[in-house]
């Protein structure tokens, strides 16, 4: 040691809930001389069992790494080519009380955090059980579809154990189709309440179904508008002979047709919270991470039973995904299974047809394939809405 400190007054320059700003001045030796300075300091209370030091080469510091609304003691001194100059005397210098505001964005910030990892792996694992589930039952739908068709051809009558999808537009008369897979329904047991949309077709309303013996159903009533084609009451009733090969609980339910009476109606299950993409627009950041990992299980749950069943569903979106009360999402929209021709959200494509790009895997755009793979990429897109 050279002796006593060349230091002059130790200031704070100003503080934080964890730092503290230091600066001096040389009073004896010039800056030269000076190779670096070391600063000593511990807690008030702790003097006699621990310390740390830093270094600078400047006559200032910032020492971080404090305790809030704690005192510190701090020794400055100084390093020359001749070895270490005396501690200056001894200064205290509180930290700053933590500010409560930012204690709750460290907070918010590990929550957030935890929350996106969480999130990031329930959505891997759930595309991974996804595409897996999608493998499997494609291939056994593919089974299945050869098996029926086997037996079909040898005069057989198909097996009638696990259903698979029947293509009602396999059927000579389509009708045939909607008689044997919808429910006629007396338009008299059907009570409209008020019209909530429009469809392709016509409107779209809300009612109950009162059928004897039972509790009223609440029901949405789909219904063709007047002065339609034959093709067009075909097109509009082969929806409800797909719905009605359906039973999921994931995937909306058909109650029944009114084919003898006008107007046509398609009547299914009424969904409280409508279209899933308006319903979370409309409450944007109000859901846990559990809860929409929950509907996207959900929407999950029903296109696997769709792949398995050898049904390509190829216009999956939020749009088409009805929610209920408590929150469960079906997958609806069946009849848009042909090409879009009028959707603001479509794409020419090779055939002249329309396709909503946005939600379409590739290999459907360019050449028109859809599969069950084609509904994952679609899948995947709807995790994104």
């Amino acid at each position: 040691v050279l002796g006593p400190a060349f230091l002059g007054i130790v200031k704070k320059d100003w503080a934080t809930y964890n730092s503290i700003a230091l600066s001096w001045s040389e009073v004896q030796q010039p800056h030269s001389d000076i190779v670096d300075y070391e600063v000593k300091y511990y807690e008030k209370e702790q003097e006699q069992l621990s310390y740390s030091s830093t270094r600078t080469k400047f006559p200032s510091v910032v020492v971080t790494g404090l305790r809030p609304s704690t005192v510190y003691v701090f020794h400055v001194r100084g390093r020359t080519p001749a070895g270490y100059t005396a501690y200056s005397p001894n200064f205290e210098f509180a930290t700053a009380a933590e500010d409560p505001d930012v204690a709750d964005q460290g907070q918010v910030l590990v929550v957030v955090t935890a929350s996106v990892g969480g999130f990031s792996l329930l959505v891997i694992l759930t595309l991974f059980l996804l595409i897996t589930g999608r493998c499997q039952g494609y291939i056994k739908a593919r089974m299945k579809s050869e098996e029926k068709r086997t037996r079909f051809h040898s005069g057989h009558v198909p097996f009638s154990g696990i259903k698979t999808y029947v293509d009602p537009d396999t059927y000579e008369d389509p009708t045939q189709a909607v008689e044997e897979f919808a429910k006629e329904i007396d338009p008299s047991c059907i009570c409209i309440d008020r019209v909530i949309g429009a469809g392709e077709f016509g409107e779209v309303c809300s009612g109950r179904l009162r059928i004897p013996g039972r509790k009223d159903i609440a029901v949405a009533i789909k219904t063709l508008k007047g002065g339609y084609m034959d093709q067009q009451r075909r097109t509009f009733l082969r929806e409800a002979s797909i719905i009605g090969q359906f039973n999921n609980s994931n995937i909306i339910r058909l109650e029944g047709v009114v084919t003898r009476s006008r107007p046509v109606m398609i009547v299914v299950e009424y969904m409280e919270n409508g279209g899933l993409d308006t319903f979370l627009r409309t409450r944007d950041g109000q859901f846990t991470v559990l809860q929409l990992v929950g509907m996207l299980r959900g929407i999950a749950v029903g296109m696997t039973y769709l792949s398995d069943m050898g049904y390509v569903h190829r216009d999956l979106a939020a749009r088409n995904i009805l929610v209920d009360e408590n929150l469960v999402c079906k997958v609806s929209d069946f009849g848009m299974s042909r090409v879009l021709e009028d959707d603001s959200e479509a794409a020419y494509t090779a055939t002249g047809g329309k396709i909503p790009i946005r939600w379409t895997a590739p290999e459907a755009i360019a050449y028109g394939k859809f599969s069950s793979a084609s509904d994952v990429w679609s899948y995947g897109i709807v995790m994104w809405e």
